[in-house]
């Protein structure tokens, strides 16, 4: 004999099942219904946060930017850009859209460093030609776009200390004009530890001519961290860092005049101010 449910319980599971619809429906609504969230206005050298629908196409710059699986995306503003910078935005259902960044110019003083090796400053061709090979070895490990988000965290410092250099000031060497400051530089005793701001993997570690032990930290998506000068190095490539970790220490090697720590950041090719993501978590 078959036993029928009493008409109150078929209409209390019929309620059940329709608020298990419903919520399933709310939930995927609210994922197609994600707001496209950029910045209104950002500085020269700046890196920028936005937010678009999970599965979007965005661009910016010529360049086609990972999207992470909640819908975060990165990018950088250089010391010289100007106007407004423009994301490019198709939504998984094909609308486009678009936001835009102002620019807002800083000022750029200049910053007189003497005592430097005159072998650094004007090398003779062969030490010239070494140069350009080391850098671009460097350069050609920030064309990575790896699927990590250690860009995401909020950076901690590397070493605490005092900024003896900053980001994008125009420098003269021994009377001698030379390009802008890439980073920022930070006085501490020889044989500080240095820590990974944020946590990433290696894909650079060795003794370069000019910038003396170097280190390439990649945080994904095209942000990376670049320590110069480092008198020891405790890393090599292809280690996985968690923020935190020690990868080596203060030193005063390369083009130096005394111990600091060179930190630098980038957006691929773009120089960006690490003071700057700094001031993102405060």
């Amino acid at each position: 004999m078959i036993s029928i449910p009493p008409l109150w319980w078929c209409r209390r599971l019929g309620a059940t099942v329709f608020v298990l619809l419903l919520s399933s429906v709310m939930v995927e609504t609210r994922a197609d219904a994600v707001p496209i969230t950029f910045p209104d206005s950002v500085q020269q050298g700046s890196m920028v946060i936005g937010r678009v629908p999970p599965g979007s196409q965005v661009t910016v710059a010529g360049h086609d930017l990972r999207v992470t699986g909640y819908g975060t995306v990165v990018f950088g503003v250089g010391r010289d850009a100007s106007g407004r910078q423009t994301v490019s935005i198709i939504t998984p259902d094909g609308r486009q859209q678009s936001a835009a960044v102002a620019i807002t110019p800083r000022d750029w003083p200049i910053e007189r460093i003497d005592g430097v090796p005159p072998r650094t400053v004007s090398p003779p061709p062969e030490i010239a030609a070494r140069i350009a090979r080391e850098q671009a070895a460097v350069s050609a490990e920030r064309k990575r776009n790896d699927d990590r988000v250690g860009f995401a965290q909020t950076f901690v410092w590397p070493v605490e200390g005092r900024i003896s250099g900053r980001f994008g000031n125009q420098r003269i060497y021994n009377g001698t004009p030379g390009s802008a400051h890439s980073g920022m530089d930070i006085a501490a005793a020889e044989g500080t530890p240095i820590k990974a701001p944020a946590s990433g993997v290696i894909t650079f570690a060795d003794d370069l001519y000019l910038t003396g032990g170097t280190v390439l930290l990649d945080h994904g998506y095209g942000i990376s961290s670049n320590f110069l000068h480092l008198s020891r190095i405790d890393v090599k490539v292809g280690d996985r860092v968690e923020q935190g970790d020690v990868i080596g220490a203060v030193g005063a090697t390369g083009r130096a005049t005394g111990p600091h720590l060179h930190w630098g950041m980038n957006w691929f090719d773009t120089r960006i101010d690490p003071l700057l993501v700094l001031e993102r978590g405060r």
